[in-house]
């Protein structure tokens, strides 16, 4: 039998082993951590949809991972795809409630990014940066490049899908677009995809009991002061596309309380939702 001969299956890449499910739950699963159950399904759709589906019948802490996606999606439906077992692609659900006011919720994707910067940080020595509202941004030979994004999407009344997808060893043949980039091509000292889901699953657990256990407060939980350290679109010139072919262009130069993007412009300042985005862009 010849290489071309054999099937596609788990092992095929032996550069990229699949995740170790039994090991991972182990981990993560445990009395008292926030994560309940762990699943990892070889191939899917969006594990956004997914446990998006199955919401209602599931207690908070379930995690959805994926080896592979074949409709993942970002914000506004753009399309994210990569191949099998390069990155880390899951959904967790959360129900923040009743312990956190609505209108504080659209602080959970700008917690998600600080908690996978942390993350990484830790398990992957790779600097993780922050572009606002969702995108997470490497350095690699000098340039910012989009290594992955998150995206929060309601689920019924009182829960939160928060999915993220996550290059980890993309080559740069394999890349979709030559802006995005990976841990590896970033210098990661790790791309072990095990250790490093636990990183950010944990890292997420403790800056989401944080931020619940403040209420939702985003000073009290250091959550704005961590978010504004490494989001590396404050202080950039910006465009903001906005429905209805308008824009506002300046400088960026705060988040507010509520998670909106503050914008110094010709008119003066102005604060704009990640729902009132359809690009934002440097200028």
């Amino acid at each position: 039998m010849t290489s071309s001969d054999v099937p596609d299956n788990r092992w095929s890449d032996l550069e990229r082993p699949p995740l170790n499910v039994s090991a991972l739950r182990r981990a993560l699963v445990r009395p008292g951590s926030l994560w309940t159950s762990l699943d990892v399904v070889a191939t899917t759709g969006s594990t956004n949809s997914d446990l998006a589906g199955r919401a209602a019948e599931l207690d908070e802490g379930a995690v959805l991972v994926a080896e592979e996606q074949s409709a993942g999606r970002g914000r506004l439906d753009r399309q994210w795809s990569a191949p099998a077992r390069s990155g880390l692609f899951l959904s967790v659900l959360l129900r923040p409630g009743p312990e956190v006011p609505l209108q504080l919720w659209g602080w959970l994707p700008l917690l998600t990014g600080v908690a996978v910067a942390t993350g990484l940080s830790r398990a992957a020595g790779v600097d993780t940066a922050l572009k606002w509202p969702n995108d997470l941004l490497v350095t690699v030979g000098g340039t910012e490049r989009k290594a992955g994004g998150i995206l929060a999407e309601r689920a019924g009344d009182d829960a939160v899908v928060v999915g993220m997808g996550l290059n980890v060893s993309l080559r740069e043949d394999e890349l979709p677009v030559p802006t995005a980039g990976s841990l590896a091509l970033a210098g990661a000292v790790s791309t072990d995809r095990d250790p490093l889901l636990r990183a950010v699953l944990r890292s997420l657990e403790q800056w989401y009991g944080d931020w619940r256990a403040a209420g939702g407060d985003p000073r009290d939980s250091r959550l704005q002061e961590a978010y504004t350290a490494g989001c590396a679109t404050l202080g950039r010139k910006v465009r903001a596309e906005l429905p209805g072919d308008t824009e506002l262009v300046g400088e960026a130069v705060a988040v507010d309380g509520d998670g909106r993007l503050v914008v110094a412009g010709e008119d003066g300042m102005q604060a704009v939702g990640a729902g009132d985005i359809v690009h934002l862009r440097p200028v």
